[in-house]
Protein backbone atom coordinates (compact mmCIF):
# COMPACT_ATOMS: atom_id res chain seq x y z
CA UNK A 1 0.00 0.00 0.00
CA UNK A 2 1.36 3.29 -0.67
CA UNK A 3 1.93 5.83 1.74
CA UNK A 4 -0.67 8.47 1.30
CA UNK A 5 -3.68 5.21 1.03
CA UNK A 6 -2.61 3.50 4.27
CA UNK A 7 -2.31 7.23 5.83
CA UNK A 8 -6.20 7.45 4.76
CA UNK A 9 -6.98 3.96 5.70
CA UNK A 10 -5.20 4.82 9.55
CA UNK A 11 -7.45 8.23 10.38
CA UNK A 12 -11.17 6.42 8.99
CA UNK A 13 -13.50 7.40 10.71
CA UNK A 14 -16.20 4.87 11.74
CA UNK A 15 -19.07 6.62 9.47
CA UNK A 16 -16.72 7.13 6.46
CA UNK A 17 -15.98 3.29 6.87
CA UNK A 18 -19.61 2.73 6.93
CA UNK A 19 -19.95 4.64 3.84
CA UNK A 20 -17.29 2.76 2.17
CA UNK A 21 -19.20 -0.54 3.38
CA UNK A 22 -21.79 1.07 1.24
CA UNK A 23 -19.88 1.49 -1.79
CA UNK A 24 -18.42 -1.85 -2.17
CA UNK A 25 -21.98 -3.60 -1.25
CA UNK A 26 -23.20 -1.36 -4.07
CA UNK A 27 -20.15 -2.09 -6.70
CA UNK A 28 -20.40 -6.02 -5.65
CA UNK A 29 -24.36 -6.34 -6.05
CA UNK A 30 -23.63 -4.17 -9.15
CA UNK A 31 -21.30 -6.14 -11.09
CA UNK A 32 -22.98 -9.32 -10.35
CA UNK A 33 -26.56 -7.62 -11.76
CA UNK A 34 -25.22 -5.65 -14.03
CA UNK A 35 -27.77 -4.19 -16.95
CA UNK A 36 -25.75 -2.30 -19.44
CA UNK A 37 -29.01 -0.50 -21.04
CA UNK A 38 -28.17 3.14 -21.43
CA UNK A 39 -31.67 3.92 -19.86
CA UNK A 40 -31.10 2.31 -16.67
CA UNK A 41 -27.71 4.58 -16.35
CA UNK A 42 -29.41 7.87 -18.04
CA UNK A 43 -32.35 7.76 -15.60
CA UNK A 44 -30.01 7.23 -12.87
CA UNK A 45 -27.26 9.89 -13.58
CA UNK A 46 -30.73 12.07 -13.92
CA UNK A 47 -31.98 11.25 -10.76
CA UNK A 48 -28.26 11.89 -9.35
CA UNK A 49 -28.01 15.33 -10.70
CA UNK A 50 -31.62 16.51 -9.43
CA UNK A 51 -31.66 15.04 -5.79
CA UNK A 52 -28.11 15.63 -5.60
CA UNK A 53 -28.77 19.42 -6.18
CA UNK A 54 -31.68 19.15 -4.27
CA UNK A 55 -29.08 18.06 -1.42
CA UNK A 56 -26.83 20.23 -1.87
CA UNK A 57 -29.18 22.99 -1.34
CA UNK A 58 -30.07 21.70 1.73
CA UNK A 59 -27.43 21.24 3.64
CA UNK A 60 -25.40 24.93 2.12
CA UNK A 61 -26.04 27.20 5.02
CA UNK A 62 -28.51 30.00 4.66
CA UNK A 63 -26.44 32.58 6.36
CA UNK A 64 -23.26 33.47 4.54
CA UNK A 65 -21.08 30.88 2.10
CA UNK A 66 -20.86 27.44 3.81
CA UNK A 67 -20.57 24.87 1.20
CA UNK A 68 -19.94 21.22 0.99
CA UNK A 69 -16.47 20.23 0.47
CA UNK A 70 -15.97 18.82 -2.83
CA UNK A 71 -16.03 15.31 -1.60
CA UNK A 72 -19.13 15.49 0.46
CA UNK A 73 -20.42 17.34 -2.80
CA UNK A 74 -20.03 14.29 -4.83
CA UNK A 75 -21.46 11.91 -2.15
CA UNK A 76 -24.66 14.12 -1.95
CA UNK A 77 -24.93 13.74 -5.64
CA UNK A 78 -23.33 9.81 -6.11
CA UNK A 79 -25.68 8.27 -3.58
CA UNK A 80 -29.05 9.46 -5.62
CA UNK A 81 -27.14 7.93 -8.22
CA UNK A 82 -26.60 4.08 -6.85
CA UNK A 83 -29.86 4.18 -5.15
CA UNK A 84 -31.66 4.50 -7.89
CA UNK A 85 -29.39 2.11 -10.58
CA UNK A 86 -29.18 -0.32 -7.92
CA UNK A 87 -32.72 -0.22 -7.25
CA UNK A 88 -33.37 -0.99 -11.08
CA UNK A 89 -30.42 -3.32 -11.34
CA UNK A 90 -31.43 -5.84 -9.08
CA UNK A 91 -36.13 -5.30 -9.59
CA UNK A 92 -38.18 -8.51 -9.70
CA UNK A 93 -34.88 -10.59 -8.73
CA UNK A 94 -35.91 -10.91 -5.14
CA UNK A 95 -33.98 -8.71 -3.10
CA UNK A 96 -34.65 -8.07 0.39
CA UNK A 97 -34.07 -4.35 0.88
CA UNK A 98 -30.05 -4.74 0.09
CA UNK A 99 -30.08 -8.60 0.26
CA UNK A 100 -29.68 -11.29 -2.63
CA UNK A 101 -31.56 -14.38 -2.73
CA UNK A 102 -28.41 -15.79 -3.50
CA UNK A 103 -26.77 -16.46 -0.13
CA UNK A 104 -22.89 -16.80 -2.37
CA UNK A 105 -23.77 -12.91 -3.40
CA UNK A 106 -24.27 -11.76 0.13
CA UNK A 107 -21.51 -13.77 1.31
CA UNK A 108 -19.04 -11.84 -1.17
CA UNK A 109 -20.46 -8.72 -0.47
CA UNK A 110 -19.31 -9.21 3.13
CA UNK A 111 -16.55 -10.82 2.17
CA UNK A 112 -15.68 -7.59 0.93
CA UNK A 113 -16.49 -5.05 3.31
CA UNK A 114 -14.94 -7.08 5.65
CA UNK A 115 -11.57 -7.10 4.45
CA UNK A 116 -11.86 -3.27 3.42
CA UNK A 117 -12.13 -2.83 7.48
CA UNK A 118 -9.38 -5.05 8.25
CA UNK A 119 -7.05 -3.43 5.80
CA UNK A 120 -8.10 -0.26 7.92
CA UNK A 121 -7.54 -1.62 10.80
CA UNK A 122 -3.93 -3.16 9.81
CA UNK A 123 -3.26 0.22 8.67
CA UNK A 124 -4.06 1.95 12.19
CA UNK A 125 -2.29 -0.56 13.62
CA UNK A 126 0.71 0.32 12.21
CA UNK A 127 0.02 3.84 11.63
Amino acid sequence: MTAPLLSYLAKLSPGRAILWCYLIWYLAMGALHFDASPRLWLTSAGLGLIIGFALTLSVSSSVGSTRPDRWQQFRLYLMPFCVSSFSALVKDQGFILIFSPKMAENGLAVALCAGFIGMARLARRLG
